[in-house]
């Protein structure tokens, strides 16, 4: 799914391309600039995005055989969250309609006698 994509999905919910197209924007953006500010962006039921910096280290050129010394960089790491790993193991079935990541609601509590 691409970006067009998701902005028509959210667009059946909204009712209105105008507004999913800022909605999803403003989200994308809003995680973007937190995650490159070195935040973490965790989202309950999707998973968290943060940045690491990753060390120096010597890497080898592909082509040439060459070795190569690469130096401190940073990356985006995603870690999805338990619910959103249960739907894509089969462990969870997906709901029909509704948001699937939500939490389950909370059972009541039978009083004891």
């Amino acid at each position: 799914m691409n970006k067009a994509q998701l902005i028509n999905v959210v667009a059946k919910t909204t009712g209105n391309r105008a507004t999913a197209r800022l909605a999803v924007e403003s989200v994308l953006d809003a995680i973007v600039r937190a995650v490159a500010a070195g935040e973490v962006v965790s989202v309950t039921g999707f998973g968290s995005l943060t940045a690491e910096e990753r060390p120096a280290h010597t890497a080898r050129n592909p082509q040439t055989g060459e070795r190569i010394q690469v130096g401190v960089s940073r990356i985006v790491k995603f870690r999805p969250g338990a619910r959103f790993k249960d739907l894509v193991a089969g462990r969870r079935v997906m709901p029909e309609s509704g948001n699937c990541i939500q939490k389950d609601p909370k059972t009541t509590k039978v009083a004891r006698p």
